[in-house]
């Protein structure tokens, strides 16, 4: 990409004409963290809380708003699933796999301050990529069809085998009655399943009350008998020097940090998938590369910072489908499509070419957010970090009043508690047996997204699915997914050949 420097002149005089652009951004930080950290609530749920406030902004200042609830948010999200083992959202299901666990070791704030350095430096990479590559990126995507999406997909649901923990047949087990559990309701031709006659589940699962219920209130259910989250007086302790000690860990992965970066960037630009399925892809393949001897899920650092990372550089990639082509990528840029619409804008190829300089205005701006998010989550998370002082018996019953009235938010009916309670009590038979809830998450999450451009391929080749075989896309990532299986075979193999040949090298 040959840059418009006269529109780069001009995105920095848009920036520092006024204050305007920048007094917006320290509240939407502190709203997305809010909303991201309180259980039950959403980031599109605060996007759109505070969307009529941008009616009576400038354009530049209103998406610098939004952006920075999108970015606080994301990271808002690990807060809980660090310290609770409830994801904020979709996108921080994989954060809780090791987040929770170092919580529960009293390392809480080590990974906090891990994610928090992930989720900037994430925030960074996916607006760097955007900023040199938006044009480039905008056509790629303009050639992913449903086949690239289903193995896309597919490629998120490997991680059930990635979850499996010591059990595999009961990983896959739960995973595929995740799936089956995710197929509820109304199919892609119309066609209703699984409803055994109740109006409220024409809809489906709701995906948000059932994942609180699984992570959340039957890990609730197992704490009633101890009386703080952490045991040891010692590690409940607030220690600031602890989160800057994560934050610095964070950077000695370099690999796992640019890998997920990447990962979910490119992910985020696929609309509809986003960082859902970019933390879970960035986790497996993070668990596939690991050495001998590595362990997933007991609380290693590696598995928050590859979440966190393309979780949060998902962001750019989304932003990449909105500006470029004027599609939400998820729920949070379809936030910001409606405040392009209050502002009379629409976007794609010629909003790029006309206001080549409000793009470059967002994307310096997010540059600045993640140095404001740095500073600003440093002091959020020293505060929410006290939550592991809380006694459980006042914890417990105020994280499930949180969470029941959330969910009732959400669904706007009565099936979003009852949701959480079947799942609850589904959940607690679940850990009793081994049976991994992760994995249940992650079929119900991408079973039905599965089925869906399962389907859209199949009618999109008049029932012959031969095409894909011709399809670049399609045999590219194929490659990459039989890539990313054989890799620490490989790896495993040449480092135990290269082992037997040391001492013939040495005589």
């Amino acid at each position: 990409m040959i840059f418009d420097f006269d529109a780069i002149l001009a995105a920095f005089n848009l920036l520092t004409g006024s204050w305007e652009p920048w007094i917006v951004v320290p509240p939407g930080l502190i709203i997305g963290l809010v909303f991201g950290a309180i259980p039950g609530l959403s980031i599109s749920m605060g996007m759109a809380v505070f969307l009529p406030m941008t009616l009576y902004m400038d354009f530049v200042p209103a998406m610098l708003f939004l952006t920075s609830i999108f970015t606080g948010g994301t990271f808002g999200s690990a807060v809980p699933a660090i310290l609770m083992n409830i994801p904020g959202s979709a996108t921080a299901v994989a954060t809780a796999f090791d987040g929770y666990p170092m919580a529960k070791q009293g390392r809480h704030n080590e990974a906090l301050g891990l994610a928090l350095a992930a989720s900037t430096f994430g925030t960074a990479v996916g607006y760097l990529i955007l900023f040199v590559l938006i044009q480039p990126i905008a056509d790629l995507v303009l050639r992913i069809g449903p086949p690239e999406m289903f193995l896309i997909v597919v490629w998120g649901l490997t991680m059930i085998a990635a979850v499996r923990g010591h059990h595999f047949g009961r990983g896959i087990l739960a995973g595929a009655l995740g799936t089956l559990i995710g197929t509820i309701g109304f199919s892609q031709i119309g066609v209703v399943r699984g409803t055994m006659g109740i109006d409220e589940m024409l809809d489906g699962i709701p995906v948000v009350p059932a994942m609180i219920g699984l992570f959340a209130a039957s890990e609730l259910f197992n704490l009633m008998q101890k009386k703080y989250l952490v045991d040891d007086p010692e590690a409940r302790r607030l220690n600031f020097r602890g989160i800057l000690t994560g934050f610095r860990q964070a950077f000695s992965y370099p690999v796992v940090l640019l890998r997920g970066s990447l990962i979910g960037t490119l992910i985020g630009a696929v609309p509809g998938v986003g960082g859902s399925i970019a933390n879970l892809i960035s986790y497996a393949e993070t668990k596939r590369r690991a050495k001998k001897g590595e362990t997933f899920g007991d609380g290693n650092p590696k598995g928050v910072v590859a979440s966190e990372a393309a979780n949060s550089s998902s962001e750019g990639g989304s932003m990449v489908t909105l500006l470029a082509l004027g599609l939400p990528g998820g729920s949070g840029t379809a936030v910001m499509l409606a405040a392009f619409a209050m502002h009379n804008i629409n976007g794609g190829p010629r909003f790029i070419r006309e206001n080549t300089d409000i793009v470059y205005a967002i994307v310096f701006s997010n540059f600045a957010q993640t140095i404001a998010l740095m500073l600003i989550g440093l002091m959020f998370v020293h505060l929410l970090a006290s939550v592991v002082r809380v006694p459980l018996r006042v914890l417990i019953p105020s994280v499930l009043a949180l969470s029941v009235m959330g969910s009732y938010g959400l669904v706007q009916n009565m099936s979003g508690p009852y949701t959480v309670l079947v799942f609850a009590i589904l959940g607690w038979v679940m850990r009793r047996y081994n049976y991994s809830a992760a994995a249940m998450v992650i079929g119900l999450l991408l079973g039905p997204m599965a089925e869906a451009e399962l389907l859209r391929s199949y009618q999109l080749g008049g029932s012959d699915l031969t095409y894909v075989l011709f399809r670049p896309g399609v045999l590219f990532i194929i490659f990459a997914l039989a890539l990313a299986a054989a890799a620490p075979r490989l790896y495993r193999w040449w480092t135990a050949r290269s082992a037997r040949q040391l001492p013939n090298s040495s005589e």
